[in-house]
This record gives C-alpha cells, structure tokens and sequence, in this order.
C-alpha cells in the first residue's frame, strides 16, 4: 500500500498550520530539499536544509540533514524551543546531523502501526511516497 502526497499538499498543510512557506524540492531518491527564508541583519536570505531518509526500524524514522553548521545551530536552536510541548518527545537528536522521529508515540499513529508496517518512504520529482505492507 503506497501513500502518495505532492510538495504541494505538505507545502499548503505547513503553510496553514505554521503560517510559513516552506518549499520542498526533490534532492534523490531519499533526500528532499526545504528552502527556508530567514532574516539576518536587515537582509533576507534563503537557505536550504537537505534531509535524507537514512532509514525505518518499526515506527521509528532515520533522519539526516544537512546544510553547514549555521542549520546544525538552528536545528538545536529549534529542538531546544519544542520541547515540553506535546509531540516533543517523537523527536529525539542523535547527534550533530542525525534525527530520529519516533512516530509510534503518538497515539493515532501507534494504532495505525498496530496493522501495518512502514516499509519505505521515498521521493520524486513532484511527491513522497509512504509505503506500507500489512502487519501479519
């Protein structure tokens, strides 16, 4: 069973919930590009943030981002900001450039890996592919 959602879905449904573009741009097989405009001193810039699916052991997914070490500081930056708030616990830091998004700690999804195994997630060109298999 494949779940197929375009850049253009995630990009409205973030734009809708955080008030913030954020564009998605394929970067491989398992790697997606987020452009992200930030303000540094009165001027506007773009920067990029590559993150790669690493891989999936349960409900748990493999990340790892990259992008300079100005990203690695706002990624700590952000981490340290979420915590405390619900959901915060689903994402944990494994080191400087490594994620791991426990997703079988929120409770609608926990039921959801109850009957079904998350084999892959994947990209294309316009898309991410969430692929899972019934649990026997």
């Amino acid at each position: 069973m494949q779940f197929k959602l375009t850049y253009t879905e995630v990009e409205n449904l973030i734009s809708q919930k955080t008030g913030k573009k954020l564009p998605l741009i394929y970067g491989g097989p398992h790697t997606v590009r987020i452009s992200y405009e930030v303000n540094v001193l009165f001027k506007t810039t773009s920067v990029g943030l590559d993150i790669t699916v690493e891989g999936i052991r349960g409900s748990d997914i493999f990340l790892s981002y990259g992008g300079g070490m100005a990203i690695d500081m706002m990624v700590k930056t952000a981490l340290s900001r979420v915590q405390g708030q619900p959901g915060a616990d689903m994402l944990e830091q494994l080191d400087n450039s490594r994620l791991v998004l426990h997703l079988g700690k929120n409770p609608q999804l926990g039921l959801l890996f109850e009957h079904l195994v998350l084999q892959d997630i994947h990209f294309d060109e316009q898309s991410i592919m969430i692929d899972f298999v019934p649990r026997p």
